[in-house]
């Protein structure tokens, strides 16, 4: 449909402006509301049609201003003309401008209009019965679309406050700076073909109120990249954004402040998105970060007094394709229950490891099973407590057929007391779907391997399968840090009858040791496995004079890989694992504790002991006497030299990682020598990723989620958040518990992400909330589970607890019903 041209009406308020100019001037920009307040009317009782506009669509475009009229009104019109008359024939719309504020009293006029953009400057541009007239008209369903200064306009009115989301603080930069805009929706018309990182020039606005969490973000400012001066908003600075508001649509958008961002073609592109939104010819999800659209409950009862019969300690889970979710305990007991640390007693850390059943159709809970475990003796140092036991568990592909489930534990009845030496397995058994019980007689020994369980910790445990059939064996380095400053772990002395516990070149670094590692093998219908094409080893290399490689290893070089996850869209392999425990970064030994994050596309080496973070090396230790440093290992041709090793030497490259986090902050990088060392003094760091910080640190690995509509059930969370990755930590202070969007280009070869959106009140952490996450995986029908470990170690308590969070936001807007031409749909 073409297009007239727009109609530009100059009815001014000369004298009016003039006189309000100087009254107004220091309130434009401050959102202060409640000096100069004036009643609004009720919105009277219109005839504007519901929903306002039709087929014809028309936008109105409304600029008046109480100061002087801002150079960007001409070329946002004729931005907005070009819009409407450009593009799909089904897109195109009629513009309107004018500056008489009449309209919005005028139902007849108004109810033609499917959009009102505000194009205003700042000031009082509305009297009381035409901003009713307005509210009336998103009442009716008709959509608003505010630029850059309309959050400027009608200074003292809450519900204008209301429909734009924020105002601009008193201290917002003036100047134009170039900036970087993160675009986390991929999906709404207004930024879903817009770049991952938008870099462009703008006048930014600081945020006297952070809108997030109340309206629903589409594109936000890193601070970083700019000067936003006095009164920033920080780490999440939003810069565009809707909601539905008032029974109609709002969509706002602080650029457009300079008339050469109307020339721009991503920021036409932007602003016709958020049109074909506004006036109905497309819908959109505007309700999907708002926090009071998610709901969060326990769904498992506290236990009653003396049994774990609603949890164990908690460690990891599953949900089944019918919606069950099966989750395990590590092994410690009832809360304050004796254990047995005594070497002597036969039954030195026995405990069980058991499998509880979550049915959401019937709410209840049963005891699928149970495992007698070494991994119970309690707290202490870390040459007394343990962290063996039930460490994972997965489904067969088919357990819909066969009931297969995959337990990864360490047996009591593999223990040798005397070396101190423990198994670990990863086993199958057969659950009757029936019953909910687990045959433990059905058990099938698929892989095994030795571990020292001298010293504690670090025992991994996650399991994950590909969309191939192959499955991700997730195992711990199990070795302390306690003996060497909570740095690389490589000091080779302690040792317990012969057998390093401090050393991780032993095992984490070693090419020929499971522990330490991410295997893939793929599972046999007869209990056995076969080994699958691009592992980092194929066990048969004669390098080095052969036998010295595992075949089962995928990754090697990490620490603690508690919670792995594969996305079986792309079959990238997501992990985190835990760090060392040195509080800040030596000159001498190399980097605080980092605890990383990792999306892992092919096989490689992820660094630890010898690297961490972006490829940030250790130093080495010398003998006799391991307190004196040698060199700096070489990241790009890392050498395991520890007599310790029986695997090979000369190691593949490292690749670095995707996010690391230390109690300083996120990503932190340092200024390198010429051998490209890292400085490692604190006041030159820089922080590549300041949303995140830590302290007291343990990654927990969440899950990519991906939106499926034919399983999706009434709470499922929306498609806005499809092809994101949770990451999280046990701990709720200053920790990550976010979601975030990776480049394609870059995701697996150490890239960063590029942007990061905090769920911590969605997933509420806090008092009451889920302090210590210890596992997350989303449903088949797109709702969340979420395990609270408890708020004491080794045993479960009254907090232990198994929680679903749901959506609760509906769907998208406009209703299919009311878009205004339905070929559009």
């Amino acid at each position: 449909m073409q297009s007239a041209p727009h109609h530009r009406s100059r009815s001014r308020r000369g004298a009016a402006a003039a006189l309000m100019a100087g009254a107004l001037a220091a309130s434009l920009l401050s959102g202060g509301t409640a000096a100069m307040a004036r009643p609004l009317p009720d919105p009277k009782a219109s005839a504007l049609p519901s929903p306002p506009g039709g087929k014809n669509v028309r936008v109105l475009v409304f600029h008046a201003s109480a100061t002087e009229e801002s150079p960007t009104v001409d070329a946002g019109i004729e931005a907005i003309e070009s819009i409407g008359l450009t593009g799909p024939a089904e897109q195109r719309f009629k513009t309107v401008a004018t500056d008489d504020a009449s309209v919005f009293t005028n139902d007849k006029r108004l109810g033609t209009f499917n959009a009102v953009v505000f194009l205003t400057g700042g000031g009082d541009v509305l009297d009381p019965e035409q901003e009713a007239g307005l509210e009336a008209y998103l009442n009716a369903g008709g959509g608003f679309l505010g630029i850059h200064d309309a959050a400027r306009t009608e200074p003292y009115s809450d519900w204008f406050t209301g429909l734009i989301g924020a105002r601009p603080a008193s201290t917002s930069p003036t100047a134009v700076q170039r900036a970087v805009v993160e675009v986390p929706d991929r999906s709404h018309p207004a930024t879903k073909d817009l770049p991952l990182e938008w870099k462009r020039p703008d006048t930014w606005f600081n945020w006297a109120s952070n809108p997030t969490g109340k309206v629903h973000t589409v594109a936000k400012v890193r601070e970083s990249s700019y000067q936003p001066g006095s009164g920033a908003n920080g780490v999440d600075h939003p810069v565009s954004w809707c909601r539905d508001y008032a029974g109609g649509r709002s969509f706002y958008t602080g650029m457009g402040g300079t008339v050469e961002s109307f020339a721009e073609t991503d920021f036409r592109d932007h602003l016709r998105g958020a049109l074909l939104w506004t006036t109905r010819l497309s819908r959109a999800d505007c309700k999907a970060t708002i926090d009071a659209n998610y709901s969060a409950v326990r769904v498992t009862q506290p236990n009653q007094p003396g049994r774990q019969d609603q949890i164990g300690e908690p460690h990891g889970m599953v949900v089944a394709p019918d919606g069950r979710v099966l989750y395990i305990g590590r092994g410690g007991g009832v809360n304050g229950a004796p254990v047995v640390t005594d070497w002597n007693n036969p039954d030195i850390g026995k405990g069980i490891g058991q499998i509880h059943i979550y049915d959401p159709a019937t709410k209840k809970v049963t005891l699928a099973g149970a495992l007698t475990v070494f991994g119970n003796k309690g707290g202490g140092d870390e040459l007394t407590k343990v962290e063996e036991g039930l460490l994972g568990i997965e489904l067969d592909p088919g357990f819909e057929s066969n009931g297969w489930v995959y337990l990864h534990y360490t047996p009591h009845s593999g223990l040798d007391r005397d070396k101190q030496i423990a198994e670990r397995r990863v086993s199958r058994f057969t659950l009757d779907r029936a019953t909910n019980k687990l045959d433990l007689a059905s058990e099938k020994v698929l892989l095994k391997w030795p571990v020292q369980v001298h010293s504690c910790c670090h025992a991994g445990g996650g399991m994950a399968w590909d969309s191939k059939g192959n499955l991700y064996i997730a195992t711990g380095d199990n070795n302390s840090s306690g003996f060497s400053d909570g740095y690389s772990g490589n000091n080779p002395q302690p040792n317990y009858k012969g057998l390093s516990f401090a050393d991780a070149r032993r095992t984490a670094g070693n090419t020929n040791n499971l522990n330490g590692k991410i295997l893939r093998i793929h599972p046999e219908p007869d209990g056995t496995y076969t080994l699958p094409e691009g592992n980092l080893f194929t066990g048969r290399e004669q390098d080095e004079g052969g036998g010295k490689t595992r075949g089962e290893i995928y990754v090697m070089g990490v620490r603690n890989p508690a919670r792995i996850s594969v996305d079986k869209k792309t079959d990238i392999l997501y992990a985190g694992w835990v760090g060392p425990d040195a509080g800040a970064p030596s000159t001498t030994w190399g980097p605080a504790k980092y605890d990383t994050f990792a999306a892992i596309t092919e096989a490689g080496n992820h660094g630890w002991p010898f690297c961490m973070g972006n490829k940030q090396p250790y130093r080495d230790r010398n003998l006799p006497d391991p307190t004196k440093p040698l060199g700096w290992y070489d990241c790009n041709a890392p050498k395991n030299e520890s007599p310790n090793n029986d695997g090979l030497v000369n190691l593949p490259p490292i690749t670095g990682n995707t996010i690391w986090y230390s109690p300083q902050g996120g990503a932190p990088d340092f200024p390198r020598n010429s051998a490209g060392v890292p400085s490692y003094k604190n006041e030159e760091a820089t922080y590549l990723l300041p949303w995140l910080k830590g302290g007291g640190q343990a990654t927990m690995d969440g899950p990519v989620y991906r939106y499926d509509a034919a399983t999706a059930g009434a709470e499922a969370w929306p498609q806005y958040w499809d092809g994101k990755w949770f990451v999280g930590d046990f701990y709720d202070a200053d920790n990550p518990r976010h979601a975030v969007l990776t480049d394609p280009k870059t995701v697996g070869k150490g890239g960063l992400p590029v942007t990061a959106e905090s769920l911590k009140k969605i997933i509420p952490v806090g008092q009451g909330g889920i302090r210590n996450l210890m596992d997350w995986k989303f449903a088949p029908d797109g709702s969340l589970y979420v395990l609270d470990y408890g708020r004491g170690f080794f045993t479960s308590d009254s907090q232990s607890a198994l929680w679903r969070v749901t959506y609760t936001g509906g769907a998208a807007t406009p209703a299919a019903n009311d878009l205004a031409r339905k070929a559009a749909q």
